[in-house]
C-alpha cells in the first residue's frame, strides 16, 4: 500500500463549501429516499470515508458493527480526524466535518487523491439524520470525543485520555423521525457490500458482526488477490476456458485500473464496472475502452495467427462466455445517465484500453494454448450469433404489433393500451382454458405453454430462438429481445406468471425467470414480472367457500367454522379449478395475491441462476443442502 506522499492532513485540508440546514427538510435530495435503501447508505457514507482513508496508505483495517440497539459503529485504523481549529469556521476539523455540508478533505484541499465519497456530505449527513451520533478519534496519542444530537453538538470536543493507536470511531443511531418506514439494518444488504468492498480494495480487513443475535455474527474479509479472486467466487459454478484469470494493472494519467477477467463455458456475460469503488450500473467510459480494446486484441491475435478466416469478430462474440470486472479510481470522476451511475470521462477510456490492452497482448502470446481456447469460444459465439439473428429476422418478420400476426395460442386482450394491458402466461392448456373463460376480456391476455421451455442456461443463443415457447414469449411481449429489446414497445406492463404450486410448476418459473432475467431484463428493472399464488385449498362449509393460500390461513379458516361439517379440497393443479374459481382466486384484480420479481441484488440472483440452472451439479447439490430445510415439501 503507497502512501500519498508530501501530503499532510490537518484542519487546513477541510475545505467548507455551504452549510447544513436542509438535510433534515429535504433527506431524499442527500442519500436517495427515506426507506431502507437511504438507511443503509448512512452505513456506506461512514464506510466510504474509513476507505479513503485506506486507499491513501494509511489504514488497512475497517470494522462495522450492527449493535443490538440497531445502531451503528464504524472504526477504522487510520489516521483519525483532525481535531485542531479550521480556519474558515473556527471551529475545530472534526466539528466541522461532522456539521457542516460539504467539509471534508476531497475538494482539493491535499487530503485525498482518490475518494469514493464523492460529494463530502457523507459524515455530516449522516449526523444530520441521525437521533444521536459519536465520535472518538485517536490522534496525536490522545484520544478525543464529540457528541451529537440530530446534527447539533451537545459540547465541544474534549480529550478524555491517551493511547498509542491512531483511527476514527463513528456511532451513530438514524432518526425515527427521518426513518419512517423502518430502523431495522438488514445483514446481507450490509455485509454483500462490505464483501465486495474488500475485493475491489486487496488487502484492506473488513468485518461486520451483527452484535443483535444471541450469538454474535462475524464475518471477515480479506484479499490479498482482490479482483482475481472477486473472478473466482463468480466463475465458482461454471467451467473454465483457461485456468487462470488474466488480471492486468496499471497507471495511466494518474488512474489507476485494475482488470480481471476468465472465460467459461456459459453462454452469458458477466461485467461489472466501478469509480472509486461506487458501482456503475449504466458503465460508460471505462467500459467502453476495456470492450473496443478486447475486440480489437482478439482480431488481431486471430488474424495474425491465421485462426479466423471468415468475417471479423463483433464485441458480442468476444464477450460470451466472459466474466469481467474493471475497477479504476480516478481523481476526479464526471458522472451521468439517469441515475447518475454513468462515468463520464474521456481520460478514463483511453486509461483502460492502454492498459488492459498491453496486458491482454502480453497474455494472448505467453499463453498460446489457452489463447487459441478463447478464440474458439469466440467463434462459437459468432456462428450462433448469425443464426440467432437469422431466427429474430423470422420473428421480425411478423410485426408483434399487429395483432394478426400475434402468436396463435394467445388469447389477446381488447385493450391497446399496455399501462392496464396485462399477460398472464399459464402452464398448460387445461389451465389455459379455465384462464381464457375466467378473465376480463378487456385487459386481461392469456397465453399458455404447451411444451418445456428451454433452459437458457445450458443452451446456445440460437437454440434459444429455436424454441417456439420462447418464441411465443417474445412475440406477444412485442419489444423484441437481447440487444434489440425496446422497453417502449412492451404490449403489456403486467407480464404474470400463473403455474401450479408444485414442484413441476415452480421448475417452469425457475425456466421464465431465467429466459427473463437473461435476454429481458429490463422487464424486471422496471417491475414488470409478477407471480401469480393461487391457493392451496377450498374449504367448503354449506354455501360457505373460502380459499386458503398456505396451511395455516386453513387452519385458520377451520378453526373460525361454526360446523363440524365442512370439505377441504387441495388443489393440485390450476387445472382442477373451473373458470369462476380462478377468476375469485387468483385473476381479480381486487383479491389476488402477486409477487413482484425484483433485482435487488443481481450478483446473488444471477449466482442462484447459475447454481440451480448450470451445467455443474456440484453447486446445485451444494445450494439444495443448504437450503433443503427452507423447502415446502408436496407428498
Amino acid at each position: 500500500m503507497n502512501k500519498d506522499t508530501n501530503t499532510t492532513y490537518d484542519a487546513s485540508n477541510i475545505d467548507v463549501l455551504e452549510g447544513l440546514e436542509a438535510v433534515r427538510k429535504r433527506p431524499g435530495m442527500y442519500i436517495g429516499s427515506t426507506g431502507s435503501t437511504g438507511l443503509h447508505h448512512l452505513v456506506w457514507e461512514i464506510v466510504d470515508n474509513s476507505i479513503d482513508e485506506a486507499l491513501a496508505g494509511y489504514a488497512n483495517k475497517i470494522v462495522v458493527n450492527i449493535n443490538q440497539d440497531n445502531s451503528i459503529t464504524v472504526t477504522d485504523n487510520g489516521r483519525g480526524i483532525p481535531v485542531d481549529k479550521h480556519e474558515k469556521t473556527q471551529k475545530s476539523a472534526l466539528e466541522t466535518i461532522m456539521t457542516v455540508l460539504h467539509a471534508g478533505g476531497k475538494f482539493g484541499g491535499g487530503g485525498y487523491k482518490v475518494s469514493g465519497g464523492l460529494h463530502g456530505v457523507g459524515a455530516s449527513v449522516v449526523n444530520a439524520l441521525s437521533e444521536w451520533t459519536k465520535v472518538e478519534v485517536h490522534r496525536n496519542n490522545q484520544i478525543y470525543f464529540q457528541e451529537y444530537k440530530r446534527g447539533d453538538i451537545v459540547a465541544d470536543v474534549v480529550a478524555i485520555g491517551s493511547t498509542d493507536k491512531s483511527g476514527t470511531i463513528v456511532s451513530f443511531k438514524p432518526d425515527s423521525e427521518i426513518f419512517l418506514d423502518t430502523l431495522e439494518f438488514d445483514f446481507l444488504t450490509l455485509d454483500t457490500r462490505i464483501k465486495e468492498l474488500a475485493y475491489l480494495n486487496k488487502g484492506i480487513e473488513l468485518i461486520i458482526t451483527d452484535k443483535r443475535l444471541e450469538e454474535e455474527k462475524v464475518n471477515r474479509y480479506l484479499y490479498e488477490g482482490g479482483l482475481k479472486e472477486y473472478i473466482e467466487f463468480i466463475n465458482q459454478n461454471k467451467k473454465h476456458i483457461h485456468q487462470d484469470v488474466i488480471v492486468a494493472e496499471g497507471e495511466k494519467n494518474y488512474i489507476m485500473v485494475e482488470v480481471a477477467m476468465q472465460y467459461n463455458e456459459s453462454y452469458n456475460t458477466k461485467l461489472l464496472s466501478f469509480v472509486n469503488n461506487i458501482k456503475t450500473h449504466e458503465g460508460g467510459t471505462h467500459e467502453e475502452g476495456f470492450r473496443s480494446s478486447l475486440t480489437r486484441a482478439l482480431n488481431a491475435y486471430a488474424k495474425k495467427n491465421n485462426l479466423n478466416k471468415n468475417e471479423s469478430f463483433m464485441g458480442e462474440d468476444v464477450r460470451e462466455g466472459l466474466a469481467v470486472i474493471i475497477s479504476i479510481k480516478h481523481p476526479d470522476p464526471q458522472f451521468e445517465g439517469q441515475t447518475k451511475s454513468k462515468l463520464g470521462n474521456s481520460d478514463a477510456r483511453s486509461a483502460v484500453s492502454e492498459v488492459f490492452s498491453e496486458q491482454l497482448e502480453r497474455f494472448l502470446l505467453e499463453n498460446p494454448k489457452e489463447s487459441r481456447k478463447i478464440i474458439e469460444k469466440s467463434q462459437m459465439s459468432q456462428r450462433a450469433r448469425n443464426a440467432a439473428k437469422k431466427a429474430r429476422e423470422m420473428t421480425r418478420k411478423k410485426s408483434v404489433l399487429d395483432s394478426t400476426s400475434l402468436p396463435g395460442k394467445l388469447a389477446d386482450c381488447a385493450s391497446k393500451d399496455p399501462d392496464i394491458s396485462e399477460v398472464y402466461i399459464v402452464e398448460g392448456d387445461s389451465a389455459g382454458g379455465s384462464a381464457k373463460q375466467g378473465r376480463d376480456r378487456h385487459f386481461q391476455a392469456i397465453l399458455p405453454l404447451r411444451g418445456k421451455v428451454i433452459n437458457v442456461e445450458k443452451s446456445s443463443i440460437d437454440k434459444v430462438f429455436q424454441n417456439t415457447e420462447i418464441l411465443a414469449m417474445i412475440s406477444a411481449i412485442g419489444a423484441g429481445v437481447g440487444a434489440d429489446f425496446n422497453i417502449e414497445k412492451v404490449r403489456y406492463k403486467k407480464i404474470i406468471i400463473m403455474t401450479d404450486a408444485d414442484v413441476d410448476g415452480a421448475h417452469i418459473r425457475t425456466l421464465l425467470l431465467t429466459f427473463f432475467y437473461r435476454h429481458m431484463k429490463p422487464l424486471i428493472e422496471n417491475d414488470m414480472i409478477y407471480v401469480a399464488q393461487p391457493p392451496l385449498y377450498k374449504v367448503s362449509a354449506g354455501r360457505k367457500i373460502e380459499y386458503a393460500y398456505d396451511d395455516n390461513q386453513k387452519d385458520q379458516i377451520v378453526a373460525n367454522l361454526n360446523t363440524n361439517r365442512y370439505n377441504i379440497q387441495r388443489y393440485k393443479g390450476l387445472g382442477e379449478m373451473n373458470p369462476d374459481q380462478l377468476w375469485d382466486t387468483t385473476m381479480d384484480p381486487e383479491v389476488r395475491i402477486l409477487e413482484q420479481i425484483k433485482l435487488e441484488d443481481a450478483m446473488k440472483a444471477d449466482f442462484i441462476f447459475e447454481a440451480l440452472m448450470g451445467e455443474e451439479t456440484g453447486p446445485r447439490k451444494d445450494f439444495i443442502r443448504e437450503n433443503a430445510k427452507y423447502a415446502e415439501l408436496d407428498i
